[in-house]
């Protein structure tokens, strides 16, 4: 089964508009994004960039669903019917923005800011994750968050040389009469390749290439060329993003650290445990994780002291992404998006924890390390390790 089951929806159950309640970053930078693609076929590369902006009056803010074929993709993700569906999803949170400046001007950065690439989850696509991705660009970092071609998004497109021309590659459910594991591993093994490819992308950037972005956005990726230290990387991800940057890990020497948000790790192989290198942050919610999960996360504690486990009280799986900051009756009832604890305070921890952790992983002189306790689950609402996984055995 996928790891998410999402309630059918009953037709009583919209709840009329919604509001997207997103923070603002709370670091010292103002927050732009822009979305990049590279290529003309599905080994290219589509992501929405956040990164440190130059303050501007009246600002754009984009849409959080970014167009009205994602509302179709969420429909059919959540086993509900897309005709009658996606058009109530897209009244209901089709108009909601993100508080970041669409396009906004890049602050250029003579030491670099830090790059971080981020894998989103099953049946999500590379907006969902704003409230994290922007909060960490706050604090100078730039977050390359994929969408991902695997047919694990719920849905997502590719523009052909044809002008004008594109092609949407849907959600695909595990195909009946195949194991489960491998189709996740091959998928798994694909997001992992694409977030070293996106580490390529900035890599050709820094190097003066020409990049040209197929959606011709206000955006020249030029400007970004003396402004990312590509000597501090990490990759970062929620639930079948997170076991894809433990992948990542594997494939790609260049990504110094992982940050995995609830990994959903059934989708690994054993065999690739031991050669996991570098150390992983594994910030867990209390309701989703299972024994057998958590022990593949142990595998790798044991081996590598720096990598960590801990858990958020009173939150879910949904609460790491941006549907746990939707308001209204909708998103609770169909997501499950909501735990206990206040959807603000479980941001603060899952970036404070993240930024101490790539402080000391990246070597960063800031001031991330005065929440180094979190790392040893010492704090308000987390505790180490995952106390709730206590086998039958």
């Amino acid at each position: 089964p996928d790891p998410v089951p999402l309630p059918r929806l009953g037709r009583g159950s919209m709840g009329g508009m919604q509001s997207l309640a997103l923070p603002l970053g709370k670091g010292p930078h103002h927050v732009g994004c822009a979305d990049v693609m590279v290529g003309h076929t599905r080994q290219g590369l589509f992501l929405r960039l956040f990164y440190p902006c130059l303050p501007q009056a009246g600002a754009e803010r984009p849409l959080w669903i970014p167009r009205y074929e994602y509302c179709g993709g969420l429909a059919d993700f959540a086993h509900c019917s897309r005709r009658w569906c996606a058009p109530l999803l897209s009244v209901a949170i089709g108009s909601c923005k993100v508080p970041v400046s669409w396009n906004g001007p890049f602050k250029p950065c003579s030491s670099g800011y830090p790059l971080i690439v981020f894998s989103h989850g099953l049946g999500a696509f590379r907006t969902l994750y704003s409230s994290v991705c922007s909060e960490l660009a706050s604090w100078g970092f730039a977050v390359a968050a994929l969408e991902h071609r695997d047919h694990s998004a719920s849905v997502t497109y590719f523009c052909t040389v044809e002008a004008g021309r594109e092609e949407w590659i849907p959600y695909q459910r595990v195909p009946q009469g195949q194991k489960e594991f491998y189709f996740r591993n091959k998928q798994v093994h694909q997001r992992a390749e694409e977030c070293v490819r996106a580490l390529r992308l900035f890599e050709d950037i820094s190097s003066g290439k020409s990049v040209p972005n197929v959606l011709h956005q206000d955006f020249d990726l030029s400007m970004l060329k003396d402004s990312i230290d590509l000597t501090k990387v990490a990759v970062m991800g929620h639930s079948f993003g997170g076991v894809t940057a433990v992948l990542a890990l594997v494939k790609e020497p260049g990504f110094r650290c992982a940050v995995a948000l609830d990994a959903w790790m059934f989708p690994l192989e054993n065999t690739l445990y031991p050669e996991v290198p570098k150390p992983v942050l594994f910030i867990n919610t209390e309701k989703f994780q299972t024994p057998e999960s958590v022990a593949k996360m142990k595998r790798l504690s044991s081996r590598n002291s720096q990598t960590k486990i801990i858990t958020v009280l009173g939150s879910v799986h949904q609460s790491q992404t941006d549907f746990t900051f939707l308001t209204g009756k909708l998103v609770s009832r169909i997501f499950g998006a909501r735990g206990t604890l206040d959807p603000y305070k479980g941001l603060d921890i899952t970036s404070r924890a993240t930024l101490a952790f790539l402080q000391r992983h990246l070597n960063l002189e800031e001031e991330f390390d005065q929440w180094d306790k979190l790392l040893e689950g010492i704090g308000d609402s987390v505790v180490p390790e995952a106390p709730f996984c206590r086998s039958n055995l």
